[in-house]
C-alpha cells in the first residue's frame, strides 16, 4: 500500500502542485481513508519526501538505461531530454519551484542529489564527446558542466521564466542547443543540425 500511495501522490502532484493537493484529495483520489495513509506517513512533508525519492530514483534509472546504450554523445542528450519531458509532464505545475517555495528542505536536499547525479552523467559525457570529435577538445569540462546544471535549474526559476510564456519543452529545447553550440566541432554541429531538422 505504501508504494501505491507514493505512486498516486507522484502522479497527482506533478500534475497539480506539491502545495496544490491535499491529503484529503489523494485518499479520495484513492478510494482510501485518510487514516490509512498517516499509517505510512507522519504528515504531508514525510509524504513529499518520499515521493521526490520515488521520482528522483525512477529518473535516474531511465537515464541510466539511455546511457547504457551508448549512444552518440549529442544523441544520448536529446534522448534524455525527451525522457525528462515525458516523466515530468513537462512540469505543467513547476513541481520544483514549489518544493523550493514550500518544503525549501526537502529541495536542497534533492538539489545535492541531482547535482551529483548529473555532474557524473554530464562528465562522462563530455569525456566521450570529446574522444570522439565531436566536442571541443579545448573546453574545461568541470566548468561545462557545472554551467550546464546551473542553467537546468535556472531555466525553472518561474520568476525569470514564468510558465504562461516560456513553456518548459521550448525552455528545454533552447538550453539544450545552446548549450550544445556552444561546445561543438565543425562535426558535432553537423550531428546537432540533423537532430534538430528531425525534431
Amino acid at each position: 500500500m505504501k508504494e501505491k500511495i507514493i505512486e498516486k501522490a507522484n502522479d497527482m502532484f506533478l500534475n497539480f502542485g506539491f502545495k496544490s493537493v491535499t491529503m484529503d484529495d489523494l485518499a479520495s483520489e484513492m478510494g482510501i481513508s485518510k487514516k490509512t495513509i498517516y499509517t505510512h506517513f507522519q504528515n504531508k512533508t514525510k509524504l513529499v519526501e518520499a515521493t521526490t525519492d520515488f521520482l528522483f530514483c525512477c529518473v535516474c534509472d531511465g537515464i541510466d538505461s539511455i546511457l547504457e546504450e551508448n549512444k552518440e554523445p549529442i544523441e544520448e542528450l536529446y534522448a534524455i531530454k525527451a525522457f525528462l519531458m515525458y516523466h515530468l509532464k513537462d512540469e505543467k505545475t513547476s513541481p520544483q519551484y514549489q518544493l523550493q517555495k514550500y518544503y525549501p528542505k526537502i529541495h536542497n536536499t534533492l538539489k545535492v542529489k541531482q547535482f551529483e547525479a548529473m555532474q557524473e552523467c554530464v562528465i562522462e559525457n563530455l569525456v566521450r564527446g570529446i574522444k570522439k570529435g565531436v566536442f571541443r577538445a579545448d573546453i574545461n569540462i568541470e566548468i561545462i558542466s557545472r554551467i550546464y546544471f546551473i542553467g537546468m535549474m535556472g531555466i525553472k526559476d518561474q520568476e525569470m521564466f514564468p510558465r504562461q510564456s516560456f513553456p518548459v519543452s521550448k525552455l528545454m529545447t533552447e538550453y539544450l542547443e545552446y548549450h550544445v553550440r556552444g561546445i561543438v566541432t565543425e562535426k558535432g554541429q553537423t550531428i546537432l543540425n540533423n537532430l534538430i531538422k528531425e525534431q
